[in-house]
């Protein structure tokens, strides 16, 4: 493509998960840990009081608006019981 990104090419997507606490982070990152690639958990400072723990689940695919979607609810069903829920997703874009 000579502008833009080319959307046939896989590449790491990155989701966004805001857990209210460290011990229901781990709990959530162990659950979810076999669909994704990584998942890391880190202390989020600039979150809503009462969600601090950013759990991000890191997963090689196309950027798929259907496969995306599904992967939100798919986090976002797991994130519940928790009290977490999806704080967005992200990727780089690839050149061809």
């Amino acid at each position: 493509m000579a502008d833009g990104d080319n959307l046939s090419v896989p590449r790491t997507i990155d989701f966004q998960i805001i857990i209210p606490d460290e011990k229901s982070a781990t709990r959530f990152a162990e659950i979810v840990r076999s669909k994704f690639d990584s998942v890391k958990i880190k202390l989020f400072e600039q979150g809503k009081p009462g969600l601090a723990w950013d759990v991000t689940a890191s997963r090689m695919m196309l950027p798929d608006h259907k496969e995306i979607t599904e992967m939100e609810m798919f986090l976002e069903d797991a994130a519940a019981p928790f009290g977490g829920g999806n704080d967005g997703w992200g990727c780089f874009a690839v050149e061809d």
